[in-house]
């Protein structure tokens, strides 16, 4: 668990917003290397990390995909020294007065969101959380020296540290869906030295949060035999519903619906019972909002599951998820591709259900 913990705090502590995934892809790259015979970025940005079967060739492959981008923030206005912004990725405006964070200017400048006082803000608002129109970046400094470094399109990120609460609990910002980075890297890290037939490809996708072209790209280059998207799903707590929340901490979350394949689900669903692995069923009646979303409808169509961690205070800087859910997600997936043989397509019966 430490090791998880580890590097799950490294990885939240590092900038990578949607479309601008470039620093934490190097550390994610680094965590790879060593697990992987062939690593790579797309003409996209998204990481691509290949591990070799044993199987004889041509080969079946699957695909891990976990997106790496991160919701944030960019500059839209500079005025009298104080930042104007929008968001990049769904984000609460609720949440953000007094959030901590750094802006990417010409140098890095620690600031916080603030918000005018009510008194000053429109009779209509006063009892109301205040739009993201209304808030602003103070960073601090003189308007001379703001004009000088900051520019309109400069990202912003959260800056909160992470925290570790409880006995395996990390609270942060950017947790989704760095902790399924972590579970998928972990996975790879379980898989070092065991003999597998299928290859593997570790992906870390861009543009999540956005765009879905990290896996729509991705999945149309390396046309897999089937796909798992690995994320982040509601995690259940008091004062939210319970019908639109997973158990928090008692496993990962597999997903049922028209994003996923059915049998997949089941080949998936098998094995964690055999192994004993706490898990949950999520239904999906649309699509999912994950990278499946994309991977599913790739080329001619890819069999795709969606694997899904719970997590608390989604798409706000204080996330909280437990460290003992992203590993038993990590031994899940090492032990499903290690189950891949020669007729596991044949099982999925692609050609009765067209």
């Amino acid at each position: 668990m430490n090791d998880t913990l580890s590097f799950l705090k490294n990885i939240i502590s590092i900038s990578g917003l949607s479309g601008y995934e470039a620093p934490v892809r190097e550390k994610i790259r680094s965590a790879w290397e060593p697990y992987t015979d062939e690593i790579h970025v797309s003409r996209m940005g998204s990481l691509h990390g290949l591990r070799h079967g044993t199987g004889t060739q041509p080969r079946n492959s699957i695909l891990l995909a976990a997106h790496m981008d991160a919701i944030g923030l960019m500059v839209t206005g500079v005025v009298e020294g104080y930042l104007r912004l929008t968001e990049i990725g769904g984000i609460d405006p609720r949440v953000l007065p007094g959030t901590a964070v750094t802006v990417h200017g010409r140098q890095e400048l620690k600031g916080v969101i603030v918000s005018p006082n009510r008194n000053l803000l429109p009779d209509v608002l006063e009892s109301k959380a205040v739009p993201l129109e209304y808030l602003l970046v103070d960073v601090g400094m003189p308007p001379e020296f703001v004009n000088e470094n900051i520019r309109v399109g400069d990202l912003i990120s959260f800056d909160q540290p992470p925290v570790s609460v409880g006995k395996d609990l990390l609270l942060g910002h950017s947790l989704d869906n760095r902790a399924s980075i972590a579970a998928l890297s972990g996975s790879l890290s379980l898989l070092d030295g065991r003999q597998c037939e299928w290859d593997v490809w570790a992906v870390a996708t861009v543009q999540e949060e956005e765009t879905f072209a990290g896996a729509y790209t991705s999945a149309f280059k390396l046309r897999p035999s089937i796909a798992v998207a690995i994320d982040v799903t509601h995690g259940a707590g008091p004062g939210v519903p319970e019908h639109k929340t997973c158990a928090f901490g008692e496993g990962p979350v597999l997903g049922w619906g028209p994003n996923i394949h059915q049998e997949l689900h089941k080949a998936m669903k098998r094995l964690a019972e055999e192994l004993e692995i706490p898990h949950e069923m999520e239904p999906l009646p649309r699509h999912s909002g994950t990278d499946a979303y994309a991977m599913q409808v790739t080329a001619s169509g890819i069999p795709t599951m969606v694997v899904s961690i719970p997590l608390r205070y989604m798409h706000t800087p204080v996330e909280l998820v437990s460290v003992r859910d992203i590993e038993r997600c990590s031994r899940l997936l090492a032990e499903f591709i290690c189950s891949l043989d020669g007729e596991f397509m044949e099982k999925l019966a692609l050609d009765k259900e067209l």
